[in-house]
C-alpha cells in the first residue's frame, strides 16, 4: 500500500496548524514588544510624593475597553516583589518553536524541493539543511559577541547598529548565493527572529530572575542587569519590521527571484528598520511636545519607492507595423498549454502525487485550476517551484494569453 499520499496529506495539515499558531504567538510577541518601547518612550515622572517615596520613576495614564489603567515603573527595583508577577516570555518562545516547527516541516523535510534551486547552488539535501541551521545559530553567536564588544560606552549602539548590519548584509548575500531565492529570504528572517528570541532567552529573562532574587533576599540590585534587558529589548523592536518583511516575503516571487535578491531584501528590511525608528523617536518627541520626527519615516518610504522603481520591469518596445499572423483558435492555444503543463507541472500535480491535491494530469482539471495556474505561473512565478522543471518565459507568457482567452471568452 502506498502511503504516500496520506504522508502528505498529514505533512499539510501540520503545515496549516503550525502557521496558524505562528501567526497567532507573534502578534502576542510583536504587540506586547511595540507595547512596552511606547510604554518606556512615554511615561511621565509622577507628581504624587507617595508614587516618588516608593521610588517610581515614571508613570502613565491610559484609558482602553471601558476601564482606566495606570501603569507605573520604578527607577530601579520596587522594595518587594509580588507573588503574582507576570512574565513577558511565553509570547517569544512560543513564536520561535512554533516557527522552527514550522521552518522544519515546511523546508527541512522537503530541503531538495524547497532549499534548493540547483541553478542557484547545486549541492546536497543534507548539506543544505546544515548550512540552514549554521545561519540560524551562528548569526545568534556572532551578534551577542559583538553586543558584548562593541556594546558599551555613549557610542555602543551605534557601534553595534553598524556592525549587525553589516553581518546582515553579508548574510543575505550568502544565503541567496546558497539556497533558493524563497528559502534564503524566509532564513535571513529566521536567523534575525533567532536572535531576538535568544535575547529573551539568554539575557533579559535570566538578568530578571537575577533582580527578583536580589529583592527576595533582600540584597542590593545589580544595575546592570536592568541595563542590559533594555538595550537587547531595543534591538529586538528594531529587528521586528524585517523580520515580518523576510517571513511575508515567501508571497513576492518578483523579489526573492530578482536577480540583485539580496539587495531587495537588504534595502526593503533597512528601510522597515528606518520606520520603525521613527515611531520609537515619535513617541519620545510626543512625549516631550516636539515635532514628530517625519525624517525617518520619509527615509524608510523613500528607500521603498527607490527599490519599486529600480526593480520596475522594462517598457516593451514600440514594434514596427508588421503583418498581424494568423490568430490562433482557443483549441489550437489550449492544445499547447497541455503540452507546457505536462512538460512542467505534471511531475508533482498527478494522480500518485497530488501536491496540495491539486491534479493536472488531465485537460479538465488544466482548465479547473485555470486561475491558481496563472496565479502562481504567471503572476507570482511560484511555480514550478525554484523552477525545478525549467519553464521559459516565452511558456510563461503562453499561459498568461491562455488565461486572457479564457477570461475575454464568452459564458
Amino acid at each position: 500500500m502506498d502511503w504516500s499520499p496520506l504522508w502528505t496529506y498529514a505533512l499539510d495539515w501540520a503545515n496549516l496548524l503550525l502557521r496558524w499558531a505562528h501567526v497567532i504567538t507573534a502578534i502576542a510577541w510583536v504587540g506586547s514588544s511595540f507595547y512596552f518601547v511606547w510604554l518606556d518612550n512615554t511615561l511621565t515622572r509622577p507628581t504624587d510624593p507617595a508614587l516618588q517615596g516608593k521610588g517610581v520613576g515614571g508613570e502613565l495614564w491610559a484609558v482602553h475597553g471601558g476601564g482606566f489603567y495606570n501603569p507605573q515603573k520604578y527607577l530601579g527595583a520596587p522594595p518587594k516583589v509580588p507573588s503574582n508577577l507576570h512574565w513577558f516570555y511565553w509570547e517569544s518562545y512560543s513564536t520561535w518553536l512554533t516557527g522552527f516547527a514550522l521552518f522544519t516541516v515546511l523546508y527541512l523535510f522537503n530541503a531538495g524541493t524547497f532549499l534548493i534551486d540547483k541553478t542557484v547552488h547545486n549541492w546536497g539535501p543534507v548539506a543544505a539543511i546544515h548550512t540552514a541551521l549554521a545561519f540560524l545559530a551562528g548569526f545568534w553567536l556572532i551578534y551577542d559577541v559583538i553586543c558584548r564588544t562593541l556594546g558599551k560606552g555613549p557610542k555602543g549602539d551605534a557601534r553595534v547598529g553598524a556592525a549587525v548590519f553589516a553581518v546582515v548584509v553579508f548574510a543575505s548575500w550568502l544565503a541567496c548565493q546558497l539556497f533558493a531565492g524563497r528559502a534564503a529570504f524566509l532564513l535571513v528572517g529566521a536567523m534575525i527572529a533567532t536572535a531576538m528570541s535568544a535575547n529573551v532567552f539568554f539575557w533579559i529573562i535570566p538578568g530578571q530572575r537575577k533582580v527578583v532574587a536580589a529583592i527576595q533576599a533582600g540584597e542590593p540590585v545589580d544595575p546592570v542587569h536592568g541595563q542590559r534587558g533594555k538595550q537587547r529589548s531595543v534591538h529586538n523592536t528594531y529587528f521586528t519590521l524585517p523580520v515580518l518583511f523576510a517571513m511575508l516575503s515567501n508571497h513576492a516571487g518578483w523579489a526573492h527571484s530578482h536577480p540583485h535578491n539580496w539587495l531587495v531584501l537588504v534595502l526593503v528590511m533597512l528601510a522597515g528598520a528606518l520606520i520603525r525608528q521613527f515611531f520609537v523617536a515619535r513617541h519620545k518627541t510626543e512625549l516631550a511636545g516636539a515635532r514628530a520626527p517625519w525624517g525617518w519615516a520619509a527615509s524608510g518610504v523613500a528607500l521603498l519607492l527607490a527599490v519599486a522603481v529600480w526593480m520596475a520591469p522594462a517598457p516593451l518596445p514600440l514594434q514596427p507595423q508588421r503583418p498581424q499572423p494568423v490568430a490562433e483558435t482557443p483549441e489550437q492555444t489550449f492544445a499547447r498549454v497541455q503540452t507546457v503543463v505536462e512538460q512542467r507541472c505534471v511531475l508533482c500535480h498527478n494522480a500518485q502525487l497530488a501536491n496540495k491535491g491539486v491534479r493536472l494530469d488531465s485537460p479538465e482539471a488544466i482548465r479547473q485550476h485555470a486561475q491558481a495556474i496563472h496565479q502562481q505561473v504567471v503572476v507570482l512565478k511560484a511555480m514550478p517551484m525554484n523552477n525545478a522543471t525549467q519553464i521559459t518565459e516565452a511558456e510563461r507568457a503562453l499561459l498568461a494569453r491562455w488565461h486572457t482567452q479564457m477570461a475575454s471568452a464568452p459564458p
